[in-house]
């Protein structure tokens, strides 16, 4: 199965690695790791995480307060966003 970010959830990605970075050198590297753990995750059991809004789902990000929000499309994952669980929920359903 193959992964896609749309590329908002891309700019999310590197934003919140940059702002961890900020915070503490190898901060933002350990978020990362649970980015791509969360990811792995998605790809082994595609249909396992909680649907949220139509046929979108979210994986939620050990450690961090953050979860990847994704569709199906065939054999693509596709990740629509990379969102802050503490900010405005629901932001980026205009993304799909």
């Amino acid at each position: 199965m193959n992964v896609r970010l749309l590329p908002p959830a891309e700019q999310e990605l590197h934003d919140a690695y940059q702002w961890y970075e900020d915070q503490m050198p190898g901060l933002g590297h350990e978020f990362l790791a649970g980015m791509n753990e969360a990811v792995h995750r998605i790809v082994s059991w595609p249909e396992a995480h909680a649907i949220i809004k139509g046929p979108l789902r979210r994986c939620l990000v050990r450690r961090f307060p953050y979860g990847l929000i994704y569709g199906i499309d065939g054999e693509v994952v596709v990740i629509t966003a990379v969102a802050h669980l503490h900010r405005k929920p629901f932001y980026w359903t205009r993304r799909v």
